[in-house]
Formats: C-alpha cells, sequence, structure tokens
C-alpha cells in the first residue's frame, strides 16, 4: 500500500485554487490543525442517518458566539431545527434540497434587531437607530461570522456542513414558519451532520488569489486572464467528476445574473419590509 502524502499548508493551498501560482506565494512552513480544517472545507449535500453527539448543538452554539460581533451589540440569533416534520417543511420552502431532511441537525441564522427594539422600549428610548441600513448590514454580517464560527466548529469536530442560501427563496413563508418577530429575518441555513463523501472528493477550486486580493488599493489588473484561468482550473475539475453538462464559470455568472428572477430571492425586499425593517 502506497503511502499517503503528508499534507502541507502549500499542498492544500494548491489543492484549495489548482492553479500553479497561488501556493507559490510566500507562505508558512508550519499547518496548524485550525488552518488544516479551513483550507480543507467542502460543502457536503447528502448526510447518514446518525444523530450527532450529545451537546454538538450547544458546542456549535458557543462557538458561534465566540466570534467577533460589532459594539457588542450581538444582533443575530439562530434557530436549530431537528424535529422531522418540521425540517421538512422548512425544506420544502428552501428549494426542497433533500439533505436538509437528511442531516440531523438545521440552523438558520437570522439578523435580530428585535432584541434592541425591546431593550429601548425598556429604557424608554426611541431606538432610532433601528431603521438604519448600516445596522441592518451589522447584523448581516455579526450572523455571518456566527455562521462560520460554527461551521469551523462543526468541522473540526468530524462533520460536515452545508450553507443554504435557499432559506430566501420564499423568505416571508420562512419568517411565517419559523414565527420570526419584526425586525428579525432569517439569512442562511446550514446543515449539519455526518456527510456521506462523494465518490469524487477533490476539493472545488476558487479564483486565483491574485483576483482576489488587491495591495493596498482596488486594481482590476489582468481579470480577464485571471478569470480565464479559472474557468479552466474549474473545468478540469468538473471534467474530473465527468460532470460533462457544467458550463464554464464566467459564462454560468453572465447567465445567473441576468435575470431578476431569482428562485423567489427578487422578492427579499418585500419580506424585509413586511418585517419591519425600514433600511434608511
Amino acid at each position: 500500500m502506497s503511502e499517503v502524502p503528508k499534507k502541507t499548508l502549500s499542498s492544500l493551498v494548491e489543492a484549495r485554487y489548482r492553479d500553479g501560482q497561488s501556493s507559490q506565494r510566500p507562505l508558512p512552513n508550519h499547518l496548524p490543525p485550525t488552518l488544516e480544517t479551513i483550507l480543507s472545507h467542502r460543502s457536503f449535500r447528502s448526510f447518514l442517518p446518525t444523530a450527532l453527539p450529545t451537546g454538538t448543538l450547544e458546542a456549535l452554539v458557543a462557538a458561534a458566539q465566540s466570534g467577533s460581533t460589532s459594539s457588542m451589540m450581538q444582533t443575530w440569533d439562530v434557530i436549530a431545527i431537528q424535529d422531522p416534520s418540521h425540517k421538512s417543511a422548512v425544506a420544502k420552502l428552501a428549494g426542497d434540497q433533500e439533505f436538509i431532511r437528511e442531516a440531523p441537525l438545521f440552523l438558520v441564522f437570522c439578523a435580530n434587531l428585535n432584541r434592541l427594539a425591546n431593550i429601548s422600549e425598556k429604557y424608554n428610548q426611541p431606538a432610532e437607530a433601528l431603521s438604519s441600513m448600516d445596522l441592518f448590514l451589522m447584523a448581516c454580517i455579526d450572523a455571518s461570522i456566527a455562521g462560520q464560527s460554527a461551521a469551523i466548529a462543526a468541522e473540526s469536530l468530524g462533520l460536515g456542513i452545508c450553507y443554504v442560501g435557499a432559506v430566501r427563496n420564499n423568505a416571508q413563508e420562512m419568517c411565517e414558519l419559523l414565527k420570526l418577530p419584526p425586525n428579525t429575518f432569517g439569512l442562511f441555513g446550514m446543515a449539519v451532520g455526518f456527510g456521506i463523501e462523494a465518490a469524487y472528493s477533490e476539493l472545488k477550486p476558487r479564483l486565483p488569489m491574485a483576483e482576489i486580493c488587491h495591495s493596498e488599493t482596488w486594481s482590476e489588473d489582468n481579470q480577464e486572464v485571471h478569470v480565464e484561468s479559472y474557468d479552466q482550473s474549474l473545468g478540469s475539475f468538473y471534467f474530473e467528476q465527468m460532470r460533462l453538462d457544467r458550463k464554464c464559470w464566467s459564462a454560468f455568472m453572465a447567465a445567473n445574473v441576468a435575470s431578476k428572477q431569482q428562485d423567489g430571492r427578487e422578492n427579499v425586499k418585500k419580506a424585509l419590509e413586511n418585517q419591519g425593517f425600514k433600511l434608511q
């Protein structure tokens, strides 16, 4: 039996980008376990029917709450969904994706300005800032930081996750199903469980580091070259998976944003307004 090559930071970076360039940049010589977990991330869309160990939810929430939060406002909450029938109802609204039903735990991360509204009422304060666009953005950012902290924690425990933006496909109905009060909104979901490895489990490549990371000021020099390079690396990835129906990334993205119709997400603004967000 041949020895499995030892993972290094350089090898993981090359596996992530597959461009022969990003891994040539200066990198630390050692590979901390946390960084290995982050660089090894992949999404799972199939889960074993195995219950999570006792305390897993609590560990993930503790990790999520350990993430940074702007001005200590803590403008997010998470709804943990484990009841099969309830999870199925959520799945139906979120693209009717079967892996949501399979996962033993589904988390919905929510923006929450309602807690601050309630506190302001207690202290007889007008809470005028809650109508600002910035506070809504703050809640979205806080929830995203919390979600990623929970994702890394789950993966460090040997679990698989998959983010689900489709909780916004039927945003108003999702708010009603989850009984969300005013000034709250479901931003994204996360399926958590023991993931079933796909037949081909290589890491899906990302855009070249040179395209994403700008030095000092913004630059779009060589963007066309970078995108063409990525079309090739992602195309090779799909070819190896025998997913021959896939368009190149740039053509797929252009088609993806061509229409205002976005599986129901074009109605998100209206749902936010119905939830009491003024976004001024």
